[in-house]
């Protein structure tokens, strides 16, 4: 699962996005995340949907004499001939809070008081935050829980018509359990390749175990925070694995853009996409990383315009990391992965098991993005169960030979992939 994040604001009007489509195929990714595409409220926030069957006018192409509905078919048709399968942001825990679905159905939402609708809010560093653009489904006991079900069901079904083939379900874990189970069965039996995303960033391992179990094909990750020290993320990994494969991502269309946290230190935004790519099953990019893009994308603000033009290019890195992964099954699967200790605290050396192949690998980081660390031991097979030789698989600088012993300078945030088989049981 390698993923494009085509971000519907700065890309434009649908018939401009096959150049970001071509553009991500030959970067070797197999999907394609879209944000919202439907009509906003009042705010234009995508994620506060206002009509669910209508679409955002910023992206509909008004000088094309194709209906919205053909243009987004269109769109998907043309991912199809790349080899991409599209998925959509699913948005079913709220809604537009000027939506004409209030006055028409006033028994989906939860109410504050008979006259004011609820609004979604969680807790971000001690503070209430609550939003105001939005109101809230009430799932749990609406009056009429079988007519909002039936129509958030069909509007799944309406995507699927369209061309979507996933679904990213925001705030997934905000959505009882059971809304989940039957709408992911029910599709299911009508679309058994269609795949639901759980978005579950934010809540903890106990949540997002319990949101998985739903049915859900994928959940995300948090390896995006992880320094290469702390223990939470292999805790967490080790909790999760089992119950649903996980994506990583080096950003989102929701943190800081990686490029101007990092200050344009090319060798960590390297690092972390090598390790978001191997880490785990999946990986996730948004659009504009490969180009070392600064501004992060903005819900409401962002626009074509808002394209930048640097100096950075790393499409050649993405593609030969997307190939590596493509390649070997033991970077689709959540491996049995361990880190192993080395005297250089600056070096992270992680152990990775495939439990469907013979692939066992040894992934060695460079943590420090400014400077050299030096590497030295007897035999790299003293890491490894296998006894067949390592080989360098490395997106840059590969090496053709593996000696013993081994000594290497490890330039500022590389990693180096060896891989070797172990030997099938007699």
């Amino acid at each position: 699962m390698i993923i494009y994040n085509l971000f519907p604001l700065l890309a434009g009007k649908f018939t401009d996005w096959e150049k970001h489509l071509l553009r991500a195929s030959e970067m070797g990714f197999n999907w394609v995340f879209v944000n919202p595409i439907q009509r906003p409220g009042k705010s234009g926030s995508l994620y506060s949907i206002a009509d669910y069957y209508a679409f955002n006018p910023l992206l509909v192409d008004k000088e094309s004499r194709k209906k919205p509905q053909q243009q987004v078919k269109d769109v998907a048709g043309s991912a199809e001939k790349l080899g991409l399968s599209l998925m959509v942001d699913l948005v079913i825990n709220h809604c537009a809070a000027d939506s004409e679905l209030i006055k028409s159905h006033p028994k989906w939402f939860q109410w504050k008081d008979s006259d004011h609708v609820a609004h979604p809010s969680c807790d971000e560093n001690g503070e209430r935050v609550v939003w105001k653009d939005l109101a809230k489904f009430d799932h749990d006991n609406s009056q009429d829980k079988e007519g909002l079900f039936r129509f958030l069901s069909d509007v799944v079904m309406y995507l699927i018509d369209l061309g979507f083939k996933g679904f990213r379900c925001d705030a997934a874990y905000q959505v009882p359990r059971a809304v989940w189970e039957r709408l992911i069965s029910e599709i299911r039996k009508r679309h058994p390749e269609v795949k639901f995303f759980a978005e579950t960033l934010g809540c903890s391992p106990d949540q997002t175990i319990q949101t998985a179990g739903a049915g859900f094909d994928y959940i995300f990750n948090s390896s995006k925070w992880w320094d290469f020290e702390a223990q939470w993320l292999m805790k967490q990994y080790a909790l999760t694995r089992e119950i649903a494969p996980s994506i990583g991502f080096p950003e989102s269309h929701d943190t800081v853009r990686l490029y101007d946290e990092l200050d344009g230190n090319m060798a960590g935004m390297k690092q972390r996409y090598l390790f978001s790519a191997l880490f785990s099953s999946g990986v996730m990019m948004p659009m504009g990383f490969e180009y070392g893009f600064r501004r992060k994308p903005h819900v409401v603000k962002t626009r074509p315009q808002d394209w930048e033009t640097t100096d950075v290019d790393m499409t050649h890195f993405i593609k030969a990391v997307n190939k590596l992964k493509a390649g070997h099954a033991i970077f689709q699967e959540e491996a049995l992965t361990e880190i192993l200790y080395y005297n250089n605290p600056n070096l992270l050396l992680l152990w990775k098991a495939s439990t469907t192949t013979q692939e066992e690998c040894l992934i060695i980081v460079n943590k420090d993005i400014s400077n050299k660390q030096h590497f030295h031991v007897e035999s790299l097979q003293e890491f490894v169960q296998a006894g067949a030789p390592l080989v360098d698989l490395s997106p840059e600088y590969q090496m053709n030979y593996i000696p013993s012993p081994f000594s290497y300078d490890f330039r500022p945030g590389q990693g180096i992939v060896l891989m070797t088989l172990r030997d099938l049981p007699k």
